[in-house]
C-alpha cells in the first residue's frame, strides 16, 4: 500500500529528455506511481518510447522538439499541456547535452549550444510550468543539475557554467514561488552509466578509475536510481522541501 504522502495517482507530468538515460528512468518511475506523463525528446524516439510505455499500460504521450530553439520550447510545452488535458502538476527538466574541450580551446559555438539547451531552455520550461502551477496554487518543479553544480569539473566549462546556473535558478525560483504553493527543487546526479558519460566509461581510462575509487557505493549509477528522489520531490512528501539541490551520487560528494 502506498503511503498517502507519496501517492501521485492521476497527476499530470512533463519529463524532458524522457526518451533515454536519467529522464527515461524518472519518467518510468512517475508512471509506475500512477502519473500520466508526456515525454519530450529531440527525435522520433519520443513517439516510439511513448508507444512502448503505453503498451505496458501506462498513460504516456510523446512530443518531439529541438530545445535549443526558443520557439520550439514554447511550442513543445503547449503541445504537452494540451495532451495532459490543459493542466500540469509536475515538470522534470532532464534533457541536456555535453561538449568537452579544454577551457582555453572551448569553441564559442559549443558554448552557445550548451548554455541554450542546459540552462536557458530549463528556465523557459520551468517559467511556463510555474504560470500554470501558480494559478492552481500547487505544483512541483524538478530541475536536473549536476555534480558540476558543486565543483568545476574538467574540460566541461560550458556544462559546469550551465549546471551551476540551474542550481542558482532553482533556489531563486523557490524563493519566488513557494508561497504560491509551488515547490522548486533540483536533483544533482552523480556519475551515471548513460550515453552522456560514454567518454568516461572506458575501464582503461584514468578518469574512470578515479571516479570509481571515490564512489562509496562502489558502482556508477543507473537510471532507476533516480526514481526514488524524483517521486519524493514530485509528491506531497516534499511539501516543506524547496530550494534544495539533492545529490543522487552514491555518496560521491560526501567523500
Amino acid at each position: 500500500m502506498v503511503h498517502p504522502l507519496f501517492d501521485i495517482t492521476g497527476r499530470k507530468a512533463i519529463v524532458t529528455g524522457g526518451t533515454r538515460g536519467l529522464g527515461h528512468g524518472m519518467a518510468e518511475g512517475l508512471m509506475e506511481a500512477g502519473c500520466e506523463v508526456v515525454i519530450i525528446g529531440s527525435s522520433d524516439k519520443a513517439f516510439s518510447e511513448a508507444e512502448a510505455f503505453s503498451a505496458r499500460g501506462f498513460a504516456c504521450h510523446g512530443v518531439k522538439a529541438d530545445l535549443s530553439r526558443r520557439e520550439e520550447i514554447y511550442r513543445a510545452f503547449q503541445e504537452a499541456v494540451e495532451k495532459l488535458g490543459g493542466t500540469l502538476d509536475i515538470i522534470v527538466t532532464a534533457h541536456g547535452i555535453q561538449r568537452r574541450h579544454r577551457a582555453d580551446q572551448f569553441p564559442m559555438s559549443d558554448w552557445d549550444d550548451v548554455i541554450k539547451v542546459n540552462l536557458e531552455s530549463q528556465f523557459i520550461l520551468c517559467q511556463e510550468a510555474a504560470k500554470i502551477m501558480v494559478a492552481k496554487g500547487y505544483g512541483k518543479i524538478i530541475t536536473v543539475s549536476s555534480m558540476s553544480s558543486f565543483f568545476g569539473g574538467q574540460n566541461v566549462v560550458a556544462y559546469s557554467a550551465a549546471k551551476g546556473g540551474v542550481a542558482q535558478m532553482t533556489k531563486c525560483m523557490s524563493n519566488d514561488l513557494l508561497a504560491c504553493g509551488v515547490n522548486v527543487n533540483s536533483i544533482a546526479p552523480g556519475y551515471f552509466a548513460t550515453e552522456m558519460n560514454e567518454a568516461l566509461l572506458d575501464p582503461n581510462c584514468v578518469r574512470y578509475k578515479e571516479i570509481c575509487d571515490r564512489i562509496p557505493a562502489h558502482r556508477w549509477g543507473e537510471p532507476q536510481d533516480m526514481k526514488g528522489a524524483c517521486l519524493f520531490l514530485a509528491s506531497h512528501a516534499s511539501d516543506y522541501v524547496s530550494g534544495v539541490i539533492l545529490p543522487v551520487d552514491g555518496g560521491y560528494l560526501a567523500k
